[in-house]
């Protein structure tokens, strides 16, 4: 079931990074408008590429879809660990840490790989809702991957319900050591990794506190009735974390420079920057809200529909 669902996980992303490269080749090409600053409107139009509404959506894409790639890989790497790894330490540790990222690599993929897809039928504008263009047919193909091999909800229920209070916690204790390790090297590092290494520290303080306190009330009901909420924040960490490694792999090869490199170096930096600025902080709120155990959900009733 582990390689099932993460199966679906890179399906999901296969279909997110195309249909980012795809509006990615349709902005370069599309001219439209002309900057912001320019008003002789005998002036060239630009392509779209050079508005930053559309750099926006294509950075978005594509934090969301190199992200969710690292974290597929990574699990690959975990699920060959635990079958061919010398010591059997180490196999178990594969195993373990597996099982707790298996419903984030299934269930986040599906989820912004998707959210990915659609901002890319928005980068083609009208022709993106037409058959013209297979941004679309890439949308209602990835509409499929949050619901088959356990829905999203069931992927939250099984990550808050069963993975994290798995053999007392000893899952999500790894995975928290895990990432923690990351964070240091970052912070060795220094750079602009030892800068994203706080915010990304802190918020992996709030996954082991909220774990604790949603399980404190000994109220499984009220534990689990924002579960997704909790696979959404946990996941967007995880991401984190993800691109956060990435970062560290960039800033050890070296300055920008001019080598053969250097774009998908600057590239990479500049996903990394976004997804740390725009999308990780969307964990604060969530933190707050499954912190304050809220029973909104819980407390609404089948007549009032």
């Amino acid at each position: 079931m582990n390689e099932a669902r993460i199966g679906v996980g890179a399906g999901a992303t296969a279909l997110g990074y195309t249909g980012y490269l795809k509006s990615l080749a349709y902005a370069r090409q599309r001219p439209q408008g002309r900057p912001a600053a320019d008003k002789d409107p005998t002036a060239p139009q630009v392509p779209i590429v050079a508005h930053p509404d559309v750099r926006r959506m294509l950075l978005a894409q594509k934090s969301y879809v190199e992200g969710a790639l690292a974290l597929v890989l990574y699990c690959g790497r975990l699920l060959d660990e635990e079958k061919t790894a010398p010591e059997a330490a180490d196999r178990e540790r594969a195993r373990l840490l597996l099982d707790v990222l298996t419903p984030i690599a299934k269930s986040w993929p599906s989820h912004w790989c998707l959210a990915a897809n659609d901002l890319a039928i928005q980068v083609h504008g009208g022709y993106g809702y037409t058959r013209d263009y297979d941004v679309e047919q890439h949308w209602r193909d990835n509409r499929l991957n949050p619901i088959h091999e356990g829905t999203h909800g069931i992927q939250a229920l099984d990550l808050l319900g069963r993975k994290v209070t798995m053999r007392g916690g000893d899952g999500l204790a790894l995975l928290v050591e895990t990432v923690r390790a990351t964070v240091t090297r970052a912070w060795k590092a220094e750079g602009e990794a030892a800068e994203l290494a706080g915010p990304l520290g802190a918020a992996l303080d709030r996954i082991t506190l909220v774990t604790r306190r949603l399980w404190s009330t000994g109220d499984p009901a009220a534990a689990l009735a924002n579960a997704t909420v909790y696979l959404e924040a946990v996941g967007h960490v995880v991401i984190a974390w993800m691109w956060l490694e990435q970062m560290l792999v960039v800033e050890a090869a070296g300055g920008p420079g001019d080598g053969p490199d250097a774009d998908l170096h600057a590239g990479k930096r500049q996903a990394a920057r976004y997804f740390f600025r725009y999308e990780l902080p969307r964990t604060g709120p969530q933190f707050d809200l499954l912190d304050s155990l809220d029973r909104t959900t819980l407390e609404m009733r089948d007549d009032w529909f």
